[in-house]
């Protein structure tokens, strides 16, 4: 559960260190910025997501004591990778096509994916062998350089440039401080085995795929916006985006590091048929938790602008991700509930379809919507085709005979965020601030919570009671028989 907590701790964190630097960038830079970041995350995914992803599947505290190879070979192929990505980089940010980002900034971007991959890969072998205590430790350490100096050097200088180089530095600086907790005995370059790179590239390859084509979209979008709408515009847009993406991805990433190693721990010890059964209710989970989420988002918009929120992002900060929110949700059920289908399979390919799906809607449906004076048009284009990409994912996943989660968690949760919506929606734009937001969560909260517990809403309440059950056990001789999933 610790990694769990990480996540919430580094999500909260990134909210405040980008509403810092948005504060002090203005949404002109800060439109630069986030371009920026969107080049690095895109570069990152390219070249770099699938030994993350082989990482997650493959490697473990097993691995680590009997297969020594498996992590030798996962740092050798990143290091390959980093060698021949290097120069790539620099021909395309000197030499490429003209963009809107400046060239310098571009090559800075491409040079931060390179830590930014390392230091994904690197967590995310924390994660498979479920050291929870190096996972903390590495987040703390990278979000208090983050505070020091992105805020910082947004505070100090003004720029983009600046900015994005203190976050590369954050991110190197908390793998050199837990060195000695990430390096494995045993591991080293000579032992690496090239025969597991076929299936690891078989098994990766898709899925990254789908990664690099969802990270496309957005980084199109912020161009388009630059490009029509100016800088300023653009950096509304994406503050929008990157704070609503951060919200879903922080839950769907904190519930997915836990549900999908168990479902993988399920197929190695079980077998194919009960991880299918695993991955049915970890897609009841990710839905009930994803669900509540977004409405919630939404009823505390008003609020959350007011409170939080820099005065020249309101309005349009609340008015973009208002249009966003139904597609940051499809994406999060189709990253964190359906992908695991696909992946506990290894039939991958339809990740990246269905992806493909979202990339050739996007335009499409820019281009049949009715122009606006601003990125509305270019926000309910990404909206909906990832709806789209999640209907096409779903489809996929019927074809391969998923098996799915029961109808009654199903019906339950959407009874609950519609009885959400009805009790806090209408006042939502009645007094925005503190008060009304708390006033909100705790109607809104409060009813899905007592639902929760009254239903045992996807096991939402006996995973509750077995976390709490080691404090019962010293007072009681009770004993609990606890499913597959929480042992």
């Amino acid at each position: 559960m610790r990694v769990v907590f990480a996540f919430l701790i580094n999500t909260i964190f990134n909210l405040i260190v980008g509403l810092i630097v948005a504060r002090f960038l203005g949404p002109e830079e800060y439109g630069r910025f986030a371009l920026g970041i969107g080049v690095m995350i895109f570069g990152q995914a390219l070249g770099f997501e699938w030994i993350r992803q082989c990482a997650i599947r493959f490697y473990s505290a097993r691995a680590r004591a009997r297969k020594p190879h498996v992590r030798a070979t996962l740092n050798a192929a990143f290091a390959a990778f980093t060698l021949g990505f290097v120069p790539l980089a620099a021909l395309f940010a000197f030499f490429g096509p003209e963009l809107s980002l400046p060239r310098d900034l571009m090559a800075l971007a491409l040079a931060a994916s390179i830590a930014n991959g390392l230091f994904d890969y690197e967590t995310a072998t924390a994660r498979a062998r479920f050291d929870d205590r190096l996972y903390m430790r590495i987040i703390v350490i990278k979000n208090i350089l983050s505070v020091i100096g992105m805020a910082g050097g947004a505070w100090m200088t003004g720029s983009a440039r600046v900015t994005l180089a203190a976050g590369m530095i954050a991110l190197l600086g908390a793998l050199v401080f837990s060195y000695k907790g990430l390096r494995d005995p045993g591991a080293g370059l000579a032992r690496a085995d090239r025969r597991l790179l076929r299936p690891y590239a078989a098994y990766a390859v898709p899925i990254v795929a789908s990664v690099v084509l969802y990270q496309l979209i957005p980084l199109v979008n912020r161009d388009l916006a630059a490009r029509f709408f100016g800088f300023a515009e653009t950096g509304r847009f994406a503050l929008a985006y990157d704070l609503g993406l951060r919200a879903v991805s922080a839950l769907g990433s904190a519930l997915d590091v836990l549900l999908f190693q168990i479902a993988v721990r399920a197929h190695d010890l079980h077998g194919q048929a009960k991880a299918r059964e695993q991955v049915a209710r970890n897609m009841a989970m990710v839905f009930a938790i994803l669900a509540p989420a977004c409405v919630g988002i939404w009823i505390v918009l008003p609020s959350i602008e007011v409170l939080i929120v820099p005065k020249s992002y309101r309005g349009a900060f609340g008015h973009f991700l208002t249009l966003m929110l139904p597609g940051l949700f499809c994406l999060g059920l189709s990253q964190f509930a359906l992908n695991a289908v696909f992946q506990i399979a290894r039939k991958t390919r339809p990740v990246v379809l269905a992806a493909l799906a979202v990339c050739a809607a996007d335009p499409l449906i820019f281009l049949l919507l009715p122009k606006t004076g601003d990125a509305s048009s270019l926000a309910l284009a990404q909206s909906l085709a990832m709806a789209l990409g999640f209907v096409t994912l779903v489809g996929f996943a019927r074809a391969n005979r998923a098996q799915w989660p029961g109808a009654r968690d199903l019906i339950w949760t959407l009874a609950a965020v519609a009885g959400m919506a009805a009790l806090a929606g209408p006042w939502r734009d009645a007094h925005p601030g503190l008060l009304q937001m708390i006033a909100q969560m705790t109607a809104a909260g409060g009813f899905y919570l007592a639902l929760v517990g009254f239903t045992d809403l996807a096991g939402l309440r006996t995973a509750f009671v077995a976390k709490v059950l080691p404090i019962l056990r010293r007072t009681t001789p009770l004993k609990i028989n606890l499913p597959l999933e929480l042992e």
